[in-house]
């Protein structure tokens, strides 16, 4: 009996001081929408209840050993032969048994509660494919390579896939849903925090796997009705100056996943630099020559296999000619050729 309460008041106060310090730890990054307070709050009662396990296992181990050990002069003695307990084996089967239906039960709880729809939700349509994001709000009419989202308002993305699977993730927001092609998932999320945060893809899907990240910019509704009014217009690069053009190809050079191949200062990567590769003549891979003027800057984007660069891989996405607009091209040409 002494031994049980010596050991109970041991794990007692050093899984209280445990689970404190434990709790100090800033395991996550940013909470910046709504859905991860109740995601920390279950992760963080995960951690108080692997804490007390630790220090419950370890705590009899350690005390066994000591407690327990042969003393001198019982160097022949022989421990009792306990074979089994059945109080013992219904408790270490029952209790872990009623402990794991328990966060059952509240995994399924925060699951409906972060999965609930609302009726002003925002809609937008997200494509995955190698190595890029895509995002399309159907019901303003509006692409783009970048999210914008609206803080305080829940959004509904709706997801698929072009090629193979990818997993849409964004660590400040705790929740991550799979892209498969050809079928749609759904994932919800409020944001709560302004600021740019990352898209990340969980899952493993080629060569650019690291370097598959989006942009998503969470605004005050005034700053993303502006923005919408801003994205419809101008539709032709001639509304644009060529400081705009370029500075518009540039995000979308980033945003469409191009620089995760491409470099823009000379360093070698999977596909050719665009430093100083408008003007310039290339060796193909069939051994034919050519001059990457915009003609052939364009065929590139649109048609990569037409014109493969010697020494480089033919991996390049070809769906470029449905994912981004003649004002996305032409900003990415205007801004390959500020590049020398």
């Amino acid at each position: 009996m002494k031994h049980g309460i010596r050991v109970g008041v041991i794990i007692a106060v050093v899984s209280a001081a445990m689970i404190y310090w434990m709790r100090t730890i800033p395991w996550m990054p940013v909470q910046a929408a709504q859905e991860a307070r109740p995601i920390d709050w279950l992760f963080g009662l995960h951690i108080d209840v692997i804490t007390f396990l630790y220090v419950l296992v370890n705590g009899i181990l350690i005390y066994s050993i000591f407690a327990f050990r042969r003393k001198k002069g019982e160097e022949n003695a022989v421990g009792a032969n306990i074979h089994g307990n059945t109080k013992l084996e219904i408790a270490w089967t029952v209790i872990p048994l009623i402990t794991v239906l328990f966060f059952a039960y509240l995994g399924t709880i925060v699951l409906n509660d972060i999965s609930a729809a609302a009726s002003d939700e925002l809609e937008v349509n997200v494509t995955a494919r190698q190595w890029s994001w895509s995002f399309a709000y159907p019901e303003e009419g509006v692409n783009s390579t970048e999210l914008y989202l609206p803080v305080g308002r829940k959004v509904k993305l709706t997801m698929t896939s072009e090629d193979v699977i990818h997993s849409f993730w964004v660590p400040e927001f705790r929740v991550k849903m799979d892209t498969v092609p050809g079928i749609t998932t759904t994932l919800r999320i409020t944001p709560s925090e302004e600021g740019t945060y990352k898209v990340r893809c969980a899952e493993l899907c080629g060569t650019a796997h690291a370097a598959m990240l989006g942009t998503i910019r969470v605004v005050s509704q005034e700053e993303f009705d502006q923005w919408l009014q801003g994205k419809q217009q101008p539709t032709s690069p001639d509304e644009l100056s060529e400081e705009e053009l370029v500075a518009l190809g540039e995000s979308t050079a980033k945003a469409a996943g191009c620089l995760a191949c491409h470099s823009i200062d000379g360093s070698p990567s999977v596909g050719p630099t665009w430093k100083g590769l408008y003007g310039s003549e290339r060796e193909l891979a069939n051994g034919a020559t050519v001059v990457a003027d915009e003609d052939y800057l364009r065929e590139s984007i649109l048609d990569p296999r037409a014109k493969t660069v010697a020494g480089f891989p033919d991996i390049m996405p070809d769906n470029y000619g449905e994912t981004l607009s003649e004002l996305d091209v032409a900003a990415l040409i205007a801004y390959i050729r500020s590049l020398k």
